[in-house]
């Protein structure tokens, strides 16, 4: 495991200090790599919206409900491997 430094002004420290205890977090690393993790997905979450637009909106053509499950479908597996991949 790396370890990596960061600094944070103490006002901040103060209100992570207070998310920690009302979410039961036992410590400041615990709850830094919940909260790395959980934008670590929604940013993936945000790229495979974008594959799916990009797939729904670059057929000029008209798009079947087949076409549609088979794209989300792909975008699925694509999320999954990447979870797996991180794991």
């Amino acid at each position: 495991m790396e370890n990596i430094s960061i600094r944070i002004d103490k006002e901040m420290i103060k209100e992570l200090e207070s998310l920690m205890k009302r979410h039961r977090f036992a410590t400041l690393t615990e709850f830094v790599r919940s909260a790395i993790r959980d934008k670590m997905k929604e940013l993936e979450r945000e790229e495979i919206q974008m594959q799916i637009k990009k797939l729904a909106g670059s057929s000029k053509r008209r798009t079947t409900d087949e076409q549609l499950h088979e794209a989300g479908e792909k975008a699925v597996e694509e999320l999954e491997k990447r979870s797996i991949r991180k794991v």
